[in-house]
């Protein structure tokens, strides 16, 4: 039996821990798809290949044209087309899929949430009156804000946001996480920051801005994940290695 071909679709943390824990194995290759949506992506441990495919059944054939035995999505929860495309490319090829996606988070006590199925329905119940919100999304959806141009907005993405968005009061951060609560906490204190508009993303790397928001006592209108496809799903990456190992017994479990 030849070597198993893995194809990742990334972008995540996640993504990159489990390429490390393939990449340490020797009855495999793996390569990682990123989308090419961040200018300067971090390091990989595994060989990259970076751009879209073209829908999925141009998927189905790289996967096919590949030989590939495995697809793992590891993309970002909200990459909703993304992961619609894999679970069709992987049927029509015919190979075993994995969705690993992290748990979402769960309201604490004492945070004051208000679930939104959008950012564009986070931002039509803001009111009409001028609120100070930080619009956590990304730079992918901050183009929405110009529906709502009476706020004064605070925008924080890892690239910039292009084209500018056309309004009067707004102030863009670049930056990449893990972020610190203290810092998290200064940063919606010298803004003035009254509400905040978030994906539940899940994770650690982000989830500062809400444990300070709790701290603050600042609402947040959190936009819920759509519902998931129908690919196997794992939350974890030591679940994800396990789920291989069960589809794919290793070499001296085989036999080999």
């Amino acid at each position: 039996m030849g070597r198993l071909r893995i194809l990742i679709l990334g972008g995540t943390r996640e993504a990159r821990l489990l390429a490390e824990g393939l990449a340490a194995r020797d009855d495999c290759d793996v390569l990682l798809s990123l989308a090419g949506r961040t200018e300067k992506p971090a390091a990989q441990p595994v060989p990259v290949r970076v751009g879209g495919f073209g829908g999925a059944l141009a998927l189905a054939d790289f996967l096919k044209a590949g030989g590939y035995g495995l697809l793992i999505d590891a993309t970002h929860p909200f990459a909703e087309r993304i992961s619609e495309n894999a679970a069709i490319a992987a049927e029509a090829a015919h190979v075993a899929a994995i969705a690993l996606r992290r748990p979402e988070w769960q309201r604490l006590p004492g945070d004051r949430w208000r679930k939104a199925r959008s950012i564009p329905a986070a931002l039509a119940a803001l009111g009409q009156s001028p609120r100070h919100v930080f619009l956590a999304t990304g730079r992918q959806g901050a183009h929405h804000a110009e529906a709502a141009p009476q706020h004064h907005y605070l925008i924080r993405s890892v690239d910039p946001v292009e084209p500018p968005l056309t309004l009067a009061n707004v102030e863009y951060i670049l930056d990449r996480g893990p972020f610190r609560m203290e810092s998290e906490c200064a940063l919606l204190k010298q803004h003035h920051i009254d509400v905040i508009i978030a994906k539940n993303s899940g994770g650690s790397a982000t989830y500062a801005k809400i444990e300070a928001a709790r701290l603050l006592g600042i609402e947040v209108m959190m936009v819920a994940r759509a519902p998931s496809s129908m690919v196997e799903s794992v939350e974890t990456v030591e679940a994800a290695l396990a789920a291989i190992d069960h589809l794919f017994p290793p070499a001296m479990k085989r036999g080999v």
